[in-house]
């Protein structure tokens, strides 16, 4: 008996298959995929098995040694330590700013493009810039840009009377935090823009002429009408946008050094501190409480509406 073959009685397929030739298309089948799931576990799947096992290990920093397991001695360390407690909130109201902020932009700026008026798909472009540009790229702008030797944005709030220190807005804790909220907002706005905007142009126009001859405004018909429809896409876009900011790592770290996000702490953690057991138990952590976040979120608002 062939390896195929064997594959094919092992997974009990062959009681679905009722002739060679429906077995010769499976096989087939799972010849073309089986690179792909090969690629996968060496890529995906192996390095998380040995984050698993390296977070409950310690580390040694000669390569020739082998790691020293430890138990939940990471986890116990972690958990006590105030560090890990600041980066966790600091993460909590970075994803949940950036995350409204961004959505409520997004809304806002689809609402605008919810019409027809001239040069629509040029300026369709040119909101899509913040999200396409590459990350480096922007960062490097916006730390020019909030310089407050030559920053444009200082001598603006200089000139208002918000803003008088010479200390740049990114080198502050106080200001590094909002600044970096607003910062990661205005770069993935475009990504709620496009999810709205496509859920609005698929709402009927029948509804809002019912509505008109009802006698409801504009605004009664986004309360009644397009809010509802959008409540789906909605919670899509502040899922997505909740998982992606809580792992936020590049825009965080090229703009400021004085935000202390948990991958921003992995990192430090794991290769500044060389303590590569811990870092792998914080990044353990992130993964655990995103995965708690997501299952409260589908039962908060139903799998049937997400």
């Amino acid at each position: 008996m062939s390896v195929g073959s064997r594959l094919v009685t092992a997974t009990g397929a062959d009681q679905y298959l009722e002739s060679p030739a429906q077995r010769r298309e499976m096989l087939l089948g799972i010849a073309l995929i089986l690179p792909s799931v090969i690629l996968i576990g060496g890529v995906i799947i192996y390095p998380i098995i040995y984050n698993v096992y390296l977070s409950f290990t310690e580390v040694p920093l000669n390569p020739d040694q082998s790691p020293t397991w430890v138990g939940l001695e990471n986890y116990l360390s972690l958990l006590t330590t105030t560090r890990f407690w600041q980066a966790f909130q600091t993460t909590a109201i970075f994803t949940a700013g950036s995350t409204v902020a961004s959505t409520v932009a997004g809304l806002a700026v689809a609402l605008l493009f919810n019409r027809q008026f001239r040069g629509q798909r040029l300026a369709r472009g040119l909101v899509l810039l913040p999200h396409v540009t590459p990350i480096i790229g922007v960062a490097f702008v916006w730390q020019f840009i909030l310089s407050p030797l030559w920053g444009a944005i200082p001598n603006l709030l200089a000139q208002w009377g918000l803003y008088s220190s010479q200390t740049s807005l990114l080198a502050q804790s106080s200001t590094a935090l909002p600044t970096v909220i607003v910062f990661s907002a205005w770069r993935n706005f475009p990504f709620a823009f496009l999810l709205l905007l496509a859920r609005l142009q698929a709402i009927p126009e029948s509804m809002y002429e019912a509505a008109q001859i009802d006698g409801a405004g504009p605004l009664a018909q986004f309360k009644d009408i397009t809010l509802p429809e959008l409540r789906g896409t909605i919670a899509i876009v502040v899922l997505l946008r909740s998982i992606w900011e809580f792992n936020a790592f590049a825009q965080v770290w090229l703009l400021t050094k004085q935000v202390l996000t948990l991958p921003v702490f992995a990192y430090q953690t794991a290769f500044a501190n060389f303590e590569q057991g811990l870092g792998a138990a914080v990044s353990l952590l992130l993964f655990v409480i995103q995965a708690m976040f997501v299952i409260g979120f589908v039962m908060l608002f139903g799998e049937n509406k997400i």
